[in-house]
This record gives structure tokens, sequence and C-alpha cells, in this order.
């Protein structure tokens, strides 16, 4: 195959992926918090809602130990390793990695199960987290270099 076949066939394998996969969505804490009022307002939050609202929270894991055998997929969304959803902790905005998706519908929800797996390729990371191969690759990086930055911080003591 020629080089310039080849580069077409990468190029069109890049478009279908793009279209395949639904880029994240994230919600502001305002927007969210508007939602709540209008809800209460309304009369939507029901006693019910609340009751299974303090059930799943006193249920939920607190540690590595309480959820590793527990179920999957991990229907606990707010822990910060649970992959569905991230919380910028900074301004409070949720940002749904899989709108497209229910939790049900992902292979892996946790990231701690995904690193126990051990090494996975760039393509696979992506794939799981919803991102390109390139944007893991510069996390990758990043988090290295905060590695390298950290660990010579230490020695300097």
């Amino acid at each position: 195959m020629n080089e310039a076949k080849a580069d077409e066939l990468a190029t069109e394998y890049s478009l279908e992926m793009r279209e395949a996969r639904k880029r994240s969505k994230t919600m502001s804490r305002k927007e969210m918090a508007r939602e709540l009022r209008r809800k209460r307002l309304a009369g939507q939050w029901n006693e019910e809602e609340l009751d299974l609202f303090h059930e799943i929270e006193s249920k939920r894991p607190r540690t590595r130990a309480d959820c590793v055998n527990a179920p999957r997929p991990c229907l606990f969304v707010s822990c910060k390793h649970n992959l569905y959803l991230d919380v910028n902790p900074e301004t409070g905005s949720v940002k749904l990695n899989f709108p497209d998706k229910e939790i049900t519908e992902l292979q892996y929800t946790c990231a701690l199960d995904v690193a126990e797996r051990g090494g996975i390729t760039l393509e696979e990371v992506g794939e799981i987290m919803n991102l390109t191969r390139e944007r893991i690759r510069q996390v990758e990086t990043q988090g290295l270099l905060k590695l390298r930055e950290a660990t010579d911080d230490g020695l300097g003591d």
C-alpha cells in the first residue's frame, strides 16, 4: 500500500471515529442550582426522592476496600474515581463524559478497576474515557511532568 493511500485511510478512519463518539457535555453549577430551585418551586422534589437520596448516600462506599467487590457497573457517580462524570472542584461544574449513554451501558465505570487491569494502550484508555488517543497522550505527559516535579522537589530537601 502506498503512503498516500495509507494517509487517506487514516483520515477516513479518524473522521468515522469522531462521528461515532459523542463529545462530553458540561453543566455549570449555576445551571444545576437553577434546575433544583425550579423543581422545588414546582413541587417536584418529594419525600420519596429525599428518602432515596439519603439511602443511597448511606450505602456509598468510602474506601476502595468498600467497593472492590461491589457490583458493576458502579452507580455511585459522585465518587471521584467514577468515569461517568467529572466535577470541577473550583467551579462545581459537572461534565458528563458519556452524554449519549446510561451508566449501565459502560464497560468500565471505575478508574481504579481500569488501573488494576495493568498496562493498556492509549487507544483503549481513550475508548474507556471517551477521549482521543492524542488527548490521552497529552494527559499522560502532563501527569509524568507533575510526578517528576514532585520527585525533584522531594530530593532537594
